[in-house]
């Protein structure tokens, strides 16, 4: 049977009926269409699946459809502000902190999350927080070296605009 659920994916509030055993990862993508969650492995291993539920880092390939009753959801596809690219895609666009792409929406989000939680992260604190997240293609130096760059770029908005790093780094 199914069940009606209500959400804000990205700024939209969208209201379904989904069956309880339906994947969040599943539901962004083929009911929504919102095909830049990536599934890679259906073990959580991969990180490939990342989203941001309420502000938090989440593989929606752990979580149902329906326990997102209510909550907010950014995915790959909200981050940008329309044709401007958010500072962590520029960071992984500027530093090449990819190759096939494939891990890189959950990289992205997952360093998002980390950079609204820690605006200056050292090296190893990247590593760390990234640990979820798979690449099969890259070292992971240029993923790094991304997430410095964005974090230097978001720094440097707050304080050209006044704002806190968290603040100029979120997206409205």
């Amino acid at each position: 049977m199914k069940r009606t659920i209500k959400l804000k994916v990205n700024g939209t509030t969208y209201e379904r009926a989904v069956e309880p055993r339906t994947l969040l990862v599943h539901f962004l993508r083929d009911e929504l269409g919102l095909t830049g969650t990536h599934i890679g492995c259906d073990t959580t291993q991969c990180g490939a699946c990342t989203v941001i539920i309420n502000g938090q880092s989440l593989k929606s390939c752990t979580a149902f459809a329906v326990q997102m009753d209510g909550a907010e959801v950014l995915t790959i596809e909200g981050l940008a502000k329309g044709e401007e690219l958010h500072p962590i895609q520029t960071g992984f666009w500027e530093e090449h902190g990819l190759q096939c792409g494939f891990c890189t929406p959950g990289m992205i989000l997952t360093s998002y999350e980390l950079l609204q939680r820690n605006p200056n992260p050292t090296e190893a604190e990247i590593r760390k927080g990234l640990e979820g997240n798979l690449c099969r293609c890259t070292g992971y130096q240029n993923i790094v070296k991304a997430v410095q760059h964005a974090a230097q770029q978001i720094n440097n908005a707050a304080t050209e605009s006044k704002a806190s790093p968290v603040e100029a780094a979120k997206v409205p």
